[in-house]
């Protein structure tokens, strides 16, 4: 009989997770019903969003029960349809979770793969959730204009290297990163395009080196950690600055009640700054303009892209753990099946 394997959460996460919240099961292959289609996939994500539904809470999405595949996204082949418009061989990226193989619809978030001259891999990396959290952040959350001297945390990972590269795309007068190595903030200066780059494990006075960086003030802070680093920058705002709340990697692993709060609210009025959150799935019709334009500047190699890549269904779990031990420089991918 033919088989497939998927990963679910075997007990809740209580701080940190690790890979024995998770464990392996493995299913008979499902066939596809009239209307439907089966994906192998190839490329599965890890994304740090996810642990917000591991520790058995609810937050902007509901809690996962025990038992259940991990969210995640993946970019496959369809290889057995019953759909019309997915025949066999039709390349699709979608919301599928850790499986190698999934039953499809052809609904929800999920697209056929253009001819590109990208890596499949990237749609599920800059041309996926994390390029759309930076593309939409960036122009609607941020409401983003040329000129805009820009501050992004995290810079290092997929979101935060995206949202800063389209920055200076789009005509940024500045643009300084926060990342955890020097090797990170090289890249960040030497291969995307940042003006500067600060390693925020060995500065010692990280709000000075942030303030001496941006000179020009910051209009347009794009958070990726959490609380702590709002709270450090609100007295740095500009005048009308902005704050995108793309993520909050720092807080995820922490009790709410222990999380950091935000101190400095004075700059709300003093500076009239607003700060907003985004969950990328409101912006869906854009969707297909922006992957366009970031496929053809991928393409170009005016949008730059850092991969790493783990091989097997059963890695899945360590790559997800080590995303909260700053282990990771780029997309987190796994390799599960065969292009």
């Amino acid at each position: 009989m033919a088989e497939m394997q998927q990963i679910v959460l075997a007990r809740h996460c209580d701080g940190p997770p690790v890979p024995e919240d998770f464990a392996v099961e493995t299913l008979p292959l499902p066939e596809p019903k009239e209307g439907q289609f089966r994906l192998r996939h190839v490329w599965n994500s890890v994304d740090p969003g996810t642990r917000s539904r591991l520790s058995g809470g609810d937050s902007y999405a509901a809690a996962l029960p025990l038992g259940k595949p991990v969210d995640g996204f993946s970019v496959g082949v369809v290889e057995a349809s019953e759909h019309p418009d997915y025949p066999v061989g039709t390349k699709v990226f979608c919301a599928a979770g850790w499986r190698t193989h999934s039953i499809q619809s052809g609904r929800g978030f999920l697209g056929k793969v253009p001819e590109a001259l990208v890596p499949l891999s990237a749609w599920i990396g800059v041309l996926g959730v994390p390029g759309l959290t930076a593309w939409f952040g960036l122009k609607e959350t941020a409401r983003f204009k040329a000129g805009d001297c820009v501050l992004v945390t995290s810079a290092a990972g997929p979101v935060g290297a995206t949202a800063g590269q389209l920055a200076k795309a789009w005509g940024a007068a500045r643009v300084v990163g926060i990342a955890g190595s020097d090797e990170k903030c090289r890249w960040l200066t030497e291969e995307a395009g940042f003006d500067a780059a600060l390693n925020y494990k060995t500065t010692g006075d990280l709000t000075a080196a942030i303030h001496e960086a941006m000179q020009c003030g910051v209009d347009v802070l794009f958070d990726n950690v959490g609380n702590a680093m709002v709270d450090r920058v609100l007295p740095l705002m500009s005048m009308h600055g902005r704050i995108c709340v793309s993520g909050q990697v720092a807080d995820y692993n922490v009790a709410p009640e222990a999380r950091a709060g935000i101190r400095h609210t004075a700059p709300f009025i003093t500076h009239r700054i607003n700060m907003q959150g985004l969950v990328v799935f409101d912006f869906m019709k854009g969707f297909p303009e922006a992957l366009g334009e970031m496929a053809a500047m991928l393409a170009s190699g005016r949008l730059k892209a850092k991969e790493e890549r783990f091989d097997g269904i059963a890695a899945m779990p360590e790559a997800f753990c080590g995303l909260f031990k700053g282990e990771n420089f780029g997309r987190r991918v796994v390799k599960v099946g065969e292009e």
